[in-house]
């Protein structure tokens, strides 16, 4: 009867037996079909997941920035170990699919009922406690595991971008410190000599102390805002530093103008393309397919547990007789736990698993959606930034023609004082507004790369 029903019940076992995690499909992305501003501002070049930084930066100083980032910044060290970790733990994962062996020496002494004192000595391999994953629940942690290794290795590609474009937006930020700090010193210089005419002409009688006064108030607007541009560019420059992980080194290439930067143009794509090649987003979906196969292990712990333990070896009654022959031993021990009262233990287990796949799902569907708004912001920007940075452009040379016919007049005596200080104002807060205009119109073209996903190449061998 037991020669019968042992198959019989190998076979049910293994015909129910497998991962019961539920099936992984990718959710739809819950977000629109195409990104608005993509078409007005269609490109046809690369897509930026396929052109590496390199490529993308064609400034050598801020080639080298990024060079230092990659190799000393904090944030990526991190990262990268963190993979390790993970990776160590899929390993541990995997080793309990496969039985242990053991090698050891036991002894052990214990009153008889007669009296007397029974000893045994062992020493062989043994096989702790090995499960047959009938059930799939160390399967479904061992592929947890593996996902969340993943995940981390996914997180390791967005540090490296986030990092990247922080580093290009870092220099172009110095680009304008210097530009905005250039611009205001040649200011303050042009409001001194202007301050010193005002008070020869006043002292002569032919300005009034209003006209003093109100040179007197931009010619301290200036020095004022040269202290701002100052700090500012300290500012910038101890968060790129930060940034790469060490001093700025002194032989760094020369910084390219704010005004001369050009960076290329990038294709929008589709977001069913380009959400899935962000590596936040895969990220995401790694963490829901973990979530998902802890189903599978939380499911399988309702079910019975069958273990193994053996030990194969020699065994005697004296140490001296361990080792010879004859005294070879061994044992064989299987176990089956069906659970049968927990308390509700293994529901509420099952439970929290499922309210983590759902809270995973959730939250990558949301890192969809914000990465659907960062590029849909980000080609919100490409389409107007161009059009305001021409009428920018337009209005500084406006600007400068009206400053230069007042300055005439004034020199002539056909313009007041109050007008030519006016005019030197609105010069300076148009020029002001023009670099700054630069700066973001090249931040937002970096932002664009990001968010695409450009910045990280796949090794080229692995």
């Amino acid at each position: 009867m037991t020669r019968r029903l042992l198959p019989a019940l190998a076979a049910a076992l293994l015909a129910g037996c497998g991962a019961l995690a539920p099936t992984y499909e990718r959710p739809a992305p819950p977000v629109a079909a195409a990104f608005p501003d993509a078409a007005a501002a269609a490109s046809a070049g690369p897509a930026a997941a396929e052109l590496d930084w390199h490529r993308f930066f064609a400034d050598a100083r801020t080639q080298r920035l990024i060079e230092l980032a990659l190799a000393n910044n904090r944030d990526l060290r991190i990262a990268v170990l963190n993979i390790e970790s993970a990776r160590a733990l899929v390993t541990v994962r995997d080793a309990d699919r496969l039985p242990t062996l053991n090698a050891g020496i036991t002894g052990s002494r214990q009153p008889t009922a007669s009296g007397g004192i029974n000893t045994l000595y062992t020493a062989g391999l043994q096989v702790p406690a090995w499960e047959l994953d009938l059930f799939g629940r160390v399967k479904s942690l061992s592929d947890a595991a593996a996902a969340q290794a993943l995940g981390s290795e996914e997180a390791r590609k967005a540090v490296q971008i986030s990092l990247v474009a922080a580093v290009a937006n870092a220099q172009l930020a110095l680009a304008a410190d210097d530009e905005l700090l250039r611009m205001t010193q040649q200011t303050l210089a042009t409001r001194e000599e202007s301050f010193k005419l005002t008070q020869l002409r006043f002292d002569r009688g032919a300005s009034s102390a209003l006209d003093l006064r109100q040179a007197e108030s931009l010619l301290e607007t200036a020095r004022a805002s040269l202290a701002q541009a100052t700090r500012q560019r300290a500012l910038d420059e101890n968060a790129l530093v930060l940034l790469i992980g060490q001093p700025l080194p002194p032989e760094l290439p020369p910084a390219a103008t704010i005004g001369a930067v050009q960076l290329p143009d990038l294709p929008a794509g589709l977001p069913a393309e380009v959400l899935v090649r962000r590596p936040d987003v895969r990220q995401a979906e790694q963490a829901l397919i973990a979530a998902n196969a802890n189903i599978g292990a939380a499911r399988a712990a309702f079910f019975p547990r069958i273990t193994l333990t053996g030990s194969a070896g020699s065994a005697s009654g004296e140490l001296s007789g361990l080792f010879k022959s004859g005294s070879f031993a061994w044992s064989f021990a299987p176990q089956l736990v069906q659970p049968i009262f927990d308390a509700g233990r293994n529901r509420a287990n099952l439970n929290i698993a499922e309210l983590n796949r759902d809270v995973a799902l959730a939250q990558y569907e949301r890192a969809i959606q914000s990465a659907f708004r960062e590029v849909a912001d980000a080609l919100a920007g490409r389409a107007t930034l161009a059009d305001q940075l021409r009428a920018q452009q337009r209005l500084l040379e406006a600007e400068r023609a009206r400053s230069e016919l007042v300055e005439l007049r004034w020199r002539n005596g056909a313009s007041s004082t109050l007008e030519l200080l006016d005019a030197q104002r609105s010069l300076f807060a148009a020029q002001q507004a023009l670099v700054q205009l630069q700066a973001v119109t090249a931040q937002n073209a970096v932002t664009l790369y990001k968010v695409l996903g450009g910045g990280w190449s796949e090794p080229a061998a692995r």
